[in-house]
């Protein structure tokens, strides 16, 4: 049975051309440099956006430092809003570049400073280097505030897939250690859940048909848990309590293989009194946005936009 009658059709160009992958551990540097031969900055064509690659301090003074591609309107005030961006990738493959453009035009719409970090990935570096060198990036953010002109108390995380899973981690970590204050989450078809996919939890067979499946989401997991225990943050849909992490918005696709369990992540955080938006985007699949001209992916980065300048708003004295 195959659900392709499920999908908007404007995406179906996109899953047609969308190539198969393979997670397994000998394949990744293939998989790897196939992303990073495809990956181009985008040419900034408005001169209100300034990008810089640079590298900042790690955690561990062993560990090497960490390369972010740092967005910034070229006309700033002090005291502006800031978004740590993490990119996806099963925690195993690609990088910040594949987001550029994306990060570019949401710097350019919102005015604020974008910094998307190039965490470690698994199996290399297994959890928690991927979340260690998130942590590192929010450290930085909060303590050169001055000199990027943002506020402190007005920074938001999230990404997309694994990126979104590592900030939800980010969030569960930042507020168990209580040292940096995280304003908003943004989460597209978060990565939360080890369990899914696997033997006995296989969940709707209408969902994860495409791009991203049952069988790569268990081999990613694997590679990133690296034998260890599965437990938050790491795993965020471990936690046990989600009270005191910050307002957070969820958006889905009714035929990813994430869907339910983002669904689920949201009653938990709505169960916590967390404020909490929740959109499944229906006829689409992961990935869906990069079918650009598709109406669903024209309101999805409608919806993240409004939705993340909402989570930066100052707080009202």
């Amino acid at each position: 049975m195959t659900t392709r009658h499920l999908i908007d059709p404007e995406i179906l160009p996109l899953l047609d051309a969308f190539p198969p992958l393979s997670l397994q551990r000998e394949m990744l540097p293939v998989l790897r440099q196939a992303f990073a031969d495809q990956m181009e900055l985008a040419t900034i064509k408005a001169e209100s956006v300034q990008r810089e690659d640079r590298h900042i301090p790690s955690l561990k003074p062993e560990d090497a430092p960490i390369r972010c591609l740092i967005y910034r309107p070229s006309a700033v005030d002090a005291g502006s809003g800031a978004y740590l961006h993490l990119h996806g990738g099963g925690y195993v493959i690609d990088a910040p570049d594949s987001y550029d453009a994306q990060n570019i035009r949401l710097c350019e719409d919102l005015g604020i400073t974008i910094v998307s970090v190039d965490y470690r990935l698994a199996p290399e570096h297994p959890a928690p280097a991927a979340l260690e060198d998130a942590y590192a990036a929010l450290a930085w953010m909060h303590g050169n505030a001055a000199a990027l002109k943002i506020d402190p108390s007005r920074i938001a995380v999230g990404g997309e897939s694994a990126g979104g899973g590592l900030a939800a981690a980010l969030a569960l970590h930042a507020r168990d250690l209580g040292q940096y204050k995280i304003c908003f989450q943004l989460l597209t078809y978060p990565m939360l859940d080890d369990r899914t996919g696997s033997e006995g939890h296989a969940g709707d067979p209408m969902t994860g048909e495409f791009v991203w499946t049952r069988e790569l989401n268990q081999l990613a997991w694997s590679h990133y848990l690296g034998g260890a225990e599965p437990l938050a943050p790491s795993v965020p849909a471990r936690a046990q309590s989600f009270e005191g992490l910050p307002p957070t918005w969820i958006g889905t696709a009714s035929q990813d293989l994430f869907r339910d369990e983002n669904i689920d992540y949201a009653q938990r955080l709505l169960n916590a009194g967390v404020p909490t938006e929740l959109i499944v985007y229906p006829g689409a699949v992961h990935g869906f946005q990069l079918a650009g001209e598709a109406a669903v992916a024209k309101q999805y980065y409608r919806d993240q936009a409004e939705a993340l300048a909402r989570g930066l708003k100052p707080a009202e004295d």
